[in-house]
């Protein structure tokens, strides 16, 4: 599963300031929409695979993160091929699972709150235009931690599914995540509106 946790080490990447691999993270995204194609997703997964074996992630941890996707890479590759084709379907689902794992790479190099201080300072210049930057950091942090909560309660409900001998039932999988999600997006509210943050 793809995890959103810091993980703990003394790698290059690990030393990189936040803002230079939010930066980095930006451009390598922009580039993998700006040329897309087969060669882009092939040399975009290359880079990847380095950064974070470089990082000191190891290639299980690479896996994982692959492997967390599965069932997001079915359903929307299959959507595609009925769509678009093989070849669409290759392009858009692997630039989106090469872009998701980079990001879990500079998120399991880079503490939570080192990069919230990253987005804050980003934005800060904007607070002349009236653009809050503690709070574009505070939805930056939430929208980063739901990506990953997202992804595993996606797999958490594809192995229920498995278990319960329902593999071929789209509707075991959606049902279920529409739920769990938005009963995570209620309690994450909650929480906000004890705290304050309520406008």
């Amino acid at each position: 599963m793809l995890s959103g946790l810091y993980v703990e080490g003394d790698s290059w990447l690990h030393r990189v300031r936040p803002g230079v691999k939010l930066v980095g993270l930006l451009v390598f995204t922009t580039c993998l929409l700006v040329w897309s194609g087969v060669v882009a997703v092939v040399v975009g997964g290359v880079v990847v695979v380095v950064a974070g074996l470089c990082g000191g992630l190891g290639w299980l941890w690479l896996w994982r993160g692959v492997w967390g996707l599965r069932w997001l890479v079915v359903v929307l590759g299959a959507v595609q091929v009925v769509v678009n084709g093989v070849f669409d379907a290759f392009v858009v689902v692997g630039g989106l699972v090469v872009a998701v794992v980079a990001a879990s790479v500079v998120t399991a190099t880079t503490r939570t709150v080192e990069m919230m201080d990253a987005v804050v300072v980003g934005v800060r210049p904007l607070r002349c235009v009236g653009v809050d930057a503690d709070r574009v950091g505070l939805v930056f942090s939430l929208v980063l931690r739901s990506v990953f909560v997202v992804a595993g309660i996606v797999e958490e409900v594809g192995q229920a599914r498995k278990a319960r001998g329902l593999e071929r039932s789209f509707r075991a999988l959606l049902v279920p995540v529409v739920v769990r999600t938005v009963r995570h997006g209620e309690r994450m509210g909650e929480a906000l509106v004890a705290r304050g943050v309520d406008d």
